[in-house]
C-alpha cells in the first residue's frame, strides 16, 4: 500500500521530535518533563486513602466546619500540583475531611489562601464554567471500576456544578443533575465549604461495606494552578478516574433505592414565521426515575417536552457537509456515556473537552425526536435502563416517535453492554435498531463489538467492528476503526485508521462519508522552559494532525493537514500559528449561502480542489473581566482565495453578569464559479444570575445572507431541587421590505420533583 505523502511527513516529524526531549533543545532542559516524578506516589506505591467518619449526632451544612465530626476526621492534605509544576507541592494548603450518616456523604474542606482578597469568582449559575475561577472539585468512583464517576464542583460563593464521567473522559456529561447541597464561607485565610451528597443520588454496589474511589481537585485561578490530592499528571485531568485514591470506612445500612416522580405542565403561545395569528396549546408529561438496585436505574418518560432547551448556535458553514449540533435535551444526556463507542479521550488540562467523532459517531441521540432541520417530532413515551450488574455496565434505551408529514412512526432502540478487564480496559457490544411501527416493515439495524485496551498506563488501543442491515441492501454494510494513542506530559501521539463500507447506514448515528478509508496521525510535543515561563509562556506545543481520505479503490478523495505551533501563557491565554493544506474531491454540487454575490447563493460544482490556509488563533486570560478571542485565516478556499476573521469579546464585571459578542466574516473570491461573496454571522450572549438558583440567558444571532435575526431568551428558577420554572421567549425575524411577520413564541413550563 502506498502511504500518502503527508502521512510519511508526519512519521518523519514524529521521529525528529521524539529526540527533542533529550539535548536537542538549546538552553535548559524542559521544566517538569519527566512523567515519573517521585512525589506523585506514596513510598509503597499504594493509592492514597482517606477515611470517612460516621457522624455521631447531626451536621449543620453551613460551610463553617464547626461540627464535632470534623475535629475527629483525619484530613486529606498534601495536595500536589498538576499545573504549573507537575508533582510539586501546592502553593496553598488544602485540607479535606469526609464523614457520613444514613442519608448523606459529607465533604468538608478548608482551602487556605495567603491572599484571600484575590480569590476569583466569575459565575454563580448552575453548571458554571470552573476553568475561569477558583474552584473545588470532588470525584466519586462508587463502583471502584477505575473508569466512571460522579463529579461535584463548587466555588467560593457556593455555586454548583455536577457531571458524569464515563470511560475516563471519553464522555463527560455536564448536563447530569443530582440532588445535593453545598454551603461556603469566606474566612481570614481563604474559604471553607461543606457538601452533603445524598446516597440516593448515587449508584453503587450492594453490601454494607463500601470502598470507593475518590479524588479532590482545587484550582487557584490567579496563579493558573491546578492541584490534586491523589496526584494526576498534567497530561490528564480529574476525569482520569484510574488515578483516584480510595475512600475507606464507609458502612451503609438500608440505603434507599430512590424513586423520583417529576411531572410537568407547559403552556405555549406560538406564531410561525409568516403566520397570521397565534396558536395556544398546553402540554403535560411525566418523568419517573427508580433505582431498581443500588447499581441499576430505570428512567421512564411520558410525552417529554424539551421546549426550554437552548437554541442551537449557528455557524458559518463553507463545507459540503451538514453542520453538527450537540445534544442538549436532558433525558438523552443523562447516562449518555454508557452508549458511547468511539475514540480514546484527550483530557489534557490545556485542551478543551473532546469533540464528537465527526467521521462516524455511532450513537447520536439527536436522530430521535428531531428532524434534519431541527424541528421537534412528538415522542409519546420512552424508557432507559442504565447501571452496573455483576461487573457489567449496561445501557438500554427505547423511544417511540409519532408519524409526521415527512417521516413514519418509528421505534428507536439501543442496547449496550461493557465489561471491564482491568484498569482502563474494557470490551463491549452494541445493538441499535430503528423500526417503522407502521405496516411498511422498514428498518435499519447496527451492531458490533468494540474494545479499549490500556498498556503501561499511558497507551490506549481503541478499536471497533460494526455492521449494519437495511432491507434491500447487500454488501458493504460495515465500519471498522482502530487507533493507538499515547498521552504523556511531553509527547502525545495517535495513529489510526477508519474504513466505512459503501452501503453502511446508521439511522441513529452521525457521519460524513461512506465508501471511504481514513488514515489519522496526530503528534505533538509540549516542552516547558524555565526561562520562557519568566517571559510569560508556560508551554509550547508544536504539533501536526493529518487526516487523509481515500475511496475504497485507493484514490485520494480528501486531505486536511494541520501544522500548528501553540504557545500557552502563564495566565491562561494562548496563541497558535498554523499552516493547513487541504484537498477535497466532490461528486455533487453544493451551495454556500452568501451575503453578497451575483445571486443569493454560490454553487460549488463537482471537482477536485486543492488549497492551503494560513491561520492564527488565540485568546486572552478568560478569568479577567474583559477577555478577547480571535481567529484569522488567509489563503485558499475551494477554487479561489479567502480572508476570514472571527472575533469575540467577553465582559464579566462581576459574578452576576456575562456578555459575549462575536462576529465571523469570510470574504472570498472564487474562480469556479467566477464570483465574489461575503458570509457573515453576528452572535451575542447575555447571562445574568440573580442567585445560585435563578438566572436568565439570552442568545441572539443575525445572519445577513439569510436576512434572519433569531433570539432565544430563557428564564430559569430552580424553586426546589431538580424542580424548575422556565419562561422562554423565541423570535425569528426576517429583515427586508417584503419580510413576513416574524415568528414568535412564549413558553412557560413548570416542573416539580417528588422523591420517595
Amino acid at each position: 500500500m502506498n502511504l500518502p505523502r503527508s502521512f510519511v511527513d508526519a512519521v518523519v516529524f514524529a521521529c525528529i521530535t521524539a529526540g527533542l526531549s533529550g539535548r536537542a533543545f538549546a538552553g535548559p532542559a524542559p521544566v517538569d518533563s519527566n512523567d515519573s516524578t517521585p512525589a506523585r506516589r506514596q513510598p509503597s506505591g499504594a493509592p492514597r486513602v482517606v477515611e470517612a467518619i460516621a457522624v455521631q449526632g447531626t451536621i449543620v451544612v453551613d460551610g463553617k466546619l464547626d461540627d464535632e465530626v470534623w475535629k475527629q476526621a483525619t484530613p486529606a492534605s498534601h495536595f500536589l500540583q498538576s499545573e504549573p509544576h507537575d508533582g510539586q507541592p501546592a502553593t496553598e494548603e488544602t485540607e479535606v475531611r469526609v464523614s457520613y450518616d444514613g442519608a448523606n456523604l459529607y465533604v468538608g474542606a478548608y482551602l487556605h489562601d495567603h491572599e484571600p482578597d484575590r480569590i476569583i469568582v466569575n459565575d454563580i449559575r448552575k453548571d458554571f464554567q470552573e476553568q475561569d475561577q477558583d474552584d473545588f472539585e470532588v470525584l466519586l468512583d462508587t463502583f471502584r471500576d477505575h473508569q466512571n464517576g460522579y463529579v461535584f464542583i463548587t466555588n467560593a460563593l457556593g455555586a454548583k456544578a455536577d457531571r458524569q464521567v464515563a470511560k475516563e473522559g471519553r464522555e463527560v456529561n455536564p448536563s447530569w443533575d443530582a440532588v445535593w447541597t453545598v454551603k461556603t464561607q469566606r474566612v481570614a485565610d481563604g474559604w471553607t465549604l461543606e457538601m452533603a451528597i445524598p446516597f440516593r443520588s448515587l449508584r453503587f454496589p450492594s453490601g454494607s461495606e463500601q470502598r470507593w474511589g475518590i479524588n479532590f481537585s482545587r484550582r487557584i485561578r490567579r496563579k493558573n494552578e491546578i492541584v490534586f490530592w491523589s496526584p494526576v499528571p498534567r497530561s490528564y485531568n480529574l476525569a482520569r478516574v484510574s488515578l483516584a485514591g480510595e475512600l475507606s470506612g464507609l458502612v451503609l445500612q438500608g440505603t434507599s433505592r430512590d424513586l423520583r416522580v417529576k411531572p410537568y405542565l407547559a403552556g405555549t403561545t406560538l406564531r410561525e414565521t409568516g403566520g397570521a395569528s397565534f396558536d395556544q396549546h398546553a402540554d403535560i408529561g411525566l418523568d419517573v426515575k427508580y433505582g431498581i438496585t443500588p447499581g441499576l436505574t430505570l428512567d421512564a418518560t411520558l410525552h417529554p417536552d424539551f421546549a426550554q432547551v437552548e437554541a442551537d448556535e449557528q455557524q458559518v458553514n463553507l463545507t459540503q457537509f451538514s453542520q453538527f449540533f450537540p445534544e442538549k435535551r436532558e433525558f438523552f444526556l443523562e447516562n449518555s456515556g454508557v452508549f458511547y463507542v468511539g475514540d480514546a479521550a484527550r483530557n489534557n488540562q490545556l485542551f478543551a473537552a473532546p469533540t464528537a467523532d465527526e467521521d462516524l459517531l455511532l450513537f447520536f441521540s439527536r436522530r430521535i425526536g428531531l428532524s434534519d432541520s431541527g424541528k421537534a417530532i412528538s415522542i409519546p413515551a420512552g424508557v432507559r435502563l442504565t447501571g452496573n450488574v455483576e461487573g457489567f455496565t449496561v445501557g438500554a434505551l427505547s423511544m417511540q416517535t409519532k408519524a409526521t408529514e415527512i417521516s413514519r412512526a418509528n421505534n428507536y432502540s439501543v442496547l449496550r453492554v461493557r465489561r471491564n478487564i482491568g484498569t482502563g480496559s474494557d470490551l463491549g457490544v452494541i445493538f441499535m435498531n430503528r423500526q417503522a411501527t407502521d405496516t411498511s416493515g422498514d428498518y435499519n439495524r447496527v451492531f458490533g463489538v468494540d474494545g479499549n485496551i490500556r498498556f503501561a498506563r499511558k497507551v490506549d488501543w481503541n478499536s471497533y467492528l460494526i455492521g449494519s442491515a437495511t432491507p434491500g441492501v447487500n454488501g458493504g454494510q460495515y465500519a471498522v476503526r482502530s487507533s493507538l494513542n499515547y498521552e504523556g506530559n511531553f509527547l502525545h501521539s495517535k495513529v489510526g485508521i477508519l474504513q466505512i463500507g459503501e452501503n453502511f447506514r446508521d439511522d441513529l448515528g452521525y457521519y460524513l462519508r461512506t465508501g471511504a478509508r481514513k488514515y489519522l496521525i496526530d503528534i505533538g510535543i509540549r516542552p516547558r522552559f524555565a526561562w520562557l515561563q519568566h517571559l510569560g509562556i508556560r508551554e509550547m506545543h508544536p504539533h501536526v494532525v493529518d487526516n487523509y481520505y481515500q475511496d475504497l479503490t485507493g484514490r485520494m478523495i480528501a486531505k486536511t493537514f494541520h501544522n500548528g505551533y501553540t504557545f500557552f501563557l502563564n495566565d491562561g491565554g494562548y496563541v497558535e500559528f498554523s499552516v493547513n493544506p487541504k484537498f477535497q474531491r466532490t461528486t455533487e454540487p453544493f451551495t454556500i449561502h452568501t451575503e453578497r454575490s451575483s445571486a443569493d447563493s454560490v454553487v460549488i460544482p463537482p471537482g477536485s480542489y486543492d488549497w492551503a490556509e494560513y491561520q492564527v488563533i488565540g485568546g486572552t486570560d478568560p478569568s479577567r473581566p474583559v477577555a478577547l478571542g480571535f481567529t484569522g485565516i488567509t489563503g485558499g478556499l475551494w477554487s479561489g482565495r479567502q480572508k476570514t476573521i472571527r472575533g469575540s469579546l467577553t465582559v464579566h464585571p462581576g459574578y452576576r453578569v456575562r456578555l459575549t459578542a462575536s462576529v465571523s466574516r469570510t470574504s472570498a473570491s472564487l474562480d469556479i464559479p467566477r464570483t465574489r461573496f461575503v458570509e457573515t454571522l453576528y452572535t451575542a450572549r447575555l447571562g445574568y444570575s440573580f442567585a445560585t438558583n435563578m438566572f436568565v440567558d439570552a442568545l441572539t444571532q443575525y445572519e445577513p445572507s439569510a436576512k434572519t435575526f433569531n433570539a432565544n431568551v430563557r428564564f430559569n428558577l430552580i424553586h426546589h431541587p431538580l424542580s424548575d420554572l422556565f419562561v422562554v421567549f423565541n423570535e425569528q425575524h426576517i429583515t427586508g421590505p417584503d419580510a413576513p411577520l416574524p415568528g414568535r413564541s412564549v413558553i412557560v413550563k413548570f416542573t416539580q420533583m417528588a422523591a420517595f
